[in-house]
């Protein structure tokens, strides 16, 4: 047998083999696919935006963190509610006394110790408040019935007292003014802001991921297309091979290179519909839906097309626009106003402590409940006082100490916010000159796939005129695919550079027409 025979011979069993494994490759596929029936649900942009929002776990307990911050404004603000204490007391005592007591009128000499019984039925009620100039009331009524056991001097027996009594306090300097006892409540709002601008940041940090993924999946669906045109010009190629094989046109070498072409493809359009699956799974964790949805094989569908046209863009508007709404900006404006402050109070807190207190009060005395209360009102008994008191600790070492540490925190509040806005200008600079890149890559990645195109059916026609290879063809195929592959490629990163501009600009909420509550 000649050589040339044996080669031949090798040629064909090896085409017989690829075409075995590519038929027994196909039903596999197919019978794999039957596994899981293909659910499909279509998914609009907006609608997985809305869906996040609301199911994302981040979201939540950025949510729950943002809640819990308005909880110490009302925490802070409780510190000025008044407060009602009451207490009751029964008290006797039942003491030996070395001498006649006074009050007693013995009628016989006294050998023996005497004894002094007395029962005390006491009730205080009081109401206190502190008050938002720093200063505090207290007013306290104090009933009280005594009775002594035996015959006894006393005017009344038993005898019913009670005395109301208001304590005024008042600093004159240290914790003096409404400013400066409303500092933590303010303080607490603040943080309540701040903690709202994390909670926004959040959101828009889930939104802008929901974005992505979901233009990459886009990519992924329109990226299996692309692969898919590809295996089927191969496909193409290598029955028309065929074909002039058996005619005697053309050699078994061009139908091994373009069956071989055809696995290479299938290859490819496994790994997109991989990809596709990926980018699924990817959407569905941000949508944060139930296990038992997870465990569902559903194919989600995108509705929206990818936007291919340039608006007009002010790099400095959008400046602008970026610094008047970053979440980041306005976050570091609150934590300077907290800084100001807390300088403030710890200004306050450097000067003595000088208050003024003042007291007045009503007392009485009677032989019944009712005799004590008109005698109480009566004005007969009363007190009344009045006095400065005034305290400055040696060195004041601790205050000075806190006042320099303020100050340091508001000079790192002042830097952290032009840190801020130097990194938006940044960002929306980058964020910029993503889009117009993007967009110009269109262009330019679509002229790319027209001259692929017309290259392919050039040489495609010469293969048909005997003055091409398979191969050749297989290579302007090749290209064609990766230049369709570029192109929506840079479609895809366009709109995910539109995105992000959005998410830079702060604006990505306005943009969908969500609002906060």
């Amino acid at each position: 047998m000649s050589t040339c025979r044996l080669v031949h011979l090798a040629v064909m069993l090896a085409a017989v083999l690829v075409a075995v494994v590519l038929v027994q490759f196909r039903p596999a596929r197919a019978a794999a696919n039957a596994l899981e029936p293909a659910r499909e649900k279509a998914v609009s942009l907006r609608g997985a935006v809305l869906e996040a929002l609301e199911h994302n776990l981040d979201i939540t307990i950025s949510r729950h963190t943002k809640e819990a911050r308005l909880t110490d404004i009302l925490f802070e603000q409780a510190k000025f509610d008044p407060t009602l204490d009451f207490s009751a007391r029964y008290d006797r005592t039942v003491s030996p006394v070395n001498q006649p007591i006074f009050g007693f009128s013995p009628g016989s000499v006294i050998t023996e110790p005497q004894t002094f019984d007395q029962n005390v039925q006491k009730f205080d009620v009081g109401l206190s408040q502190k008050l938002i100039t720093g200063g505090d009331w207290d007013l306290t009524f104090n009933p009280q019935r005594t009775s002594t056991a035996g015959q006894t001097g006393f005017l009344f027996n038993p005898a019913y007292t009670s005395s109301l009594t208001l304590i005024l306090t008042q600093p004159l300097l240290r914790n003096f003014g409404t400013e400066t006892n409303r500092t933590q409540i303010l303080v607490a709002k603040n943080n309540a802001q701040v903690e709202e601008h994390e909670f926004l940041t959040s959101v828009l940090t889930v939104i802008a991921s929901v974005q992505q993924t979901f233009w990459e999946l886009v990519f992924a669906n329109e990226d299996l297309k692309v692969a898919q045109i590809a295996l089927k010009a191969a496909q193409e190629l290598e029955a028309s091979n065929r074909a002039k094989a058996e005619a005697g046109v053309m050699t078994v070498v061009d139908v091994l290179q373009a069956q071989a072409a055809v696995a290479d493809r299938m290859e490819g359009v496994l790994k997109a519909e991989r990809a596709i699956g990926d980018q699924e799974d990817r959407l569905r964790q941000l949508l944060s839906p139930s296990e038992d949805s997870l465990r569902r094989t559903v194919r989600l569908i995108p509705t929206d097309k990818p936007k291919t046209s340039l608006d007009p863009l002010s790099l400095e508007e959008t400046i602008d626009t970026a610094l008047q709404q970053r979440p980041e900006v306005l976050q570091a404006a609150k934590n300077i106003e907290s800084s100001n402050l807390n300088v403030g109070f710890a200004k306050n807190q450097l000067l003595p402590s000088l208050n003024v207190e003042g007291t007045a009060g009503l007392k009485s005395l009677g032989k019944s409940p009712s005799d004590k209360i008109d005698r109480l009102f009566s004005g007969s008994f009363y007190e009344l006082g009045a006095g400065l008191v005034l305290s400055y600790p040696l060195g004041n070492r601790s205050a000075w100490s806190q006042y320099r540490k303020r100050r340091l925190e508001a000079r790192n509040a002042l830097a952290s916010l032009q840190r801020a806005r130097q990194e938006v200008i940044i960002n929306i600079r980058e964020a910029v000159r993503g889009v117009q890149t993007d967009f110009k890559r269109i262009e330019t990645t679509r002229s790319a796939r027209i001259l692929a195109q017309k290259q392919l059916v050039a040489e495609t026609e010469r293969l048909n005129l005997g003055l091409s290879t398979t191969r050749l063809v297989l290579e302007f195929q090749r290209d064609l695919a990766i230049a369709r592959g570029k192109e929506v490629r840079a479609i895809v990163d366009y709109n995910k550079s539109l995105s992000n501009l959005a998410r830079q600009k702060g604006t990505t909420l306005e943009q969908y027409g969500i609002q906060l509550r």
